[in-house]
């Protein structure tokens, strides 16, 4: 299989100013990874699965069972296709252009819907020292600028991004680690409810349950996005995915694990901040909690600098494709200003509507952003299965089985994710993956492929 597609690849050439992008190593690779996919979600989560009781547990462990086969598939892909890209390059290479543009839109659409959910929950760990009393206006403002904060650290240079991102991971990581570890030590079962509290079947709050708790892994994807400025992609995209998804995955297991035993679930359910809860629970008073919020806050920030990275990054490296518009191309210096600032504004106006039209923001977001990334994930295994059905025939019998099932695990878990995100996140989310269509076919017939004549 050839690995020199026009798009993606063309991500390690010189960009539209002549230069080559500037690249960074397999250390920032991880952070990326890690400070993609460990944002503001994780400290919100234990309170939106509390609903669900402790049987949210077990879907946590089977997501995070998935979740690795997914980083174990898209580094396979990452080391065949070293382009920036990811799923966009991975369904465009399988499946041809159509295939890949929906992967791009829908991909598009995460990152920049994502981004709203992740602000959303930094807002209530902010609101732990600032607008206490929950006023909407407020909580808009301070949404807005955690917004455009990282959009601004971009920006000013893929070096200010690196070290942000280094810096931010290693504050967030701390806090999370302590609660993971030492907080089981506080751990009551008391604590915890009834085991499935959601009122349906288990296998139904599992599945639920499951489509939040994806939320807290989308990210693992992010070097392979930006591989085009990772040193040495094919060994390096795939480490850093893996490396990176093991490691969230003991922190959020653990630490959600911690919350669920220390503050009880009828507290769980109402709160803004559970893992602030869980820290004044464990040592009393306010500092220890007011410590989590700051990592919180910290945590959220650093998320959405690689966010509001990759957010550029997809589109360019479709655009270069002919198949988004040609105004993503756009840089200041290397850094893809025009997809960072139009899906800035995108996620703002989206924080907006939801803060003044839903009554549960942050989950309504997540599940949103769940829709739009399972489809991504789903073609990208199933390109991984492609290639390994048509053209890895020559490759060793037990890696092949191997590989394969890897592959068809990260695909069965991607549309089981897709059936448990809801009936309202699949009818928004099948609102917006059509809307690219009519963009589509605008792109298409701008290139004459359906006869007309370019102007």
């Amino acid at each position: 299989m050839s690995t020199e597609i026009a798009g993606p690849a063309a991500s390690t050439q010189p960009g539209p100013g002549g230069s080559r992008p500037s690249r960074f190593g397999l250390p920032t690779a991880i952070a990326l990874v890690v400070g993609s996919v460990i944002g503001t979600g994780v400290f919100g989560l234990p309170a939106a699965l509390a609903p669900f009781g402790p049987v949210s547990l077990v879907a946590f462990v089977l997501v995070t069972i998935g979740a690795l086969a997914l980083a174990v598939t898209f580094g396979a892909l990452s080391k065949r296709i070293p382009g920036s890209g990811g799923p966009y390059a991975y369904a465009r290479d399988a499946f041809g252009e159509f295939a890949g543009f929906l992967n791009a839109w829908c991909y598009w659409i995460t990152a920049w819907a994502g981004n709203a959910a992740i602000v959303v929950a930094l807002v209530g760990y902010a609101e732990v020292f600032v607008n206490t009393e929950h006023n909407v206006g407020w909580s808009i403002v301070i949404a807005l600028a955690g917004l455009w904060i990282p959009a601004l650290v971009n920006l000013s240079g893929l070096r200010n991004m690196a070290v942000t991102q280094i810096l931010s991971t290693v504050l967030k990581i701390i806090p999370l680690l302590f609660m993971a570890t030492i907080g089981l030590f506080f751990v009551k079962s008391a604590n915890f409810g009834a085991f499935n509290a959601s009122g349906t079947s288990i296998g139904g709050a599992i599945s639920a349950a499951a489509a939040i708790a994806l939320f807290s892994y989308i990210g693992i994807e992010t070097a392979s996005v930006a591989a085009g400025r990772v040193r040495d992609p094919e060994r390096n995209v795939g480490r850093a995915t893996v490396l990176g998804t093991i490691g969230c995955a003991v922190v959020y297991v653990l630490g959600t694990l911690t919350v669920f035993g220390t503050v009880p679930n009828s507290s769980l359910r109402d709160t803004k901040a559970p893992f602030t809860d869980a820290a004044n629970a464990i040592f009393g008073g306010e500092w220890a909690g007011q410590t989590v919020a700051i990592a919180a806050v910290v945590s959220g920030l650093g998320c959405l600098i690689g966010w509001t990275l990759i957010v550029g990054e997809m589109p360019m490296a479709a655009a270069k494709d002919e198949l988004f518009p040609r105004a993503f191309l756009r840089t200041r210096g290397d850094i893809p200003s025009f997809g960072i600032i139009s899906s800035t504004v995108l996620a703002s106006a989206l924080v907006v509507v939801s803060y003044t039209s839903f009554e549960q923001v942050f989950t309504t977001l997540v599940l949103l952003s769940v829709f739009t990334a399972v489809v991504p994930y789903l073609f990208s295994a199933a390109a991984q299965l492609f290639w390994l059905l048509v053209r890895g025939r020559r490759a060793e019998w037990p890696h092949l089985v191997r590989d394969g099932g890897v592959s068809v695990l990260a695909l069965a878990f991607a549309f089981w994710a897709l059936a448990g995100s809801g009936y309202q996140a699949v009818y928004y989310g099948s609102v917006c993956l059509l809307l690219g269509v009519p963009l589509y076919i605008w792109l298409k017939a701008g290139r004459g492929e359906y006869g007309e004549v370019k102007a």
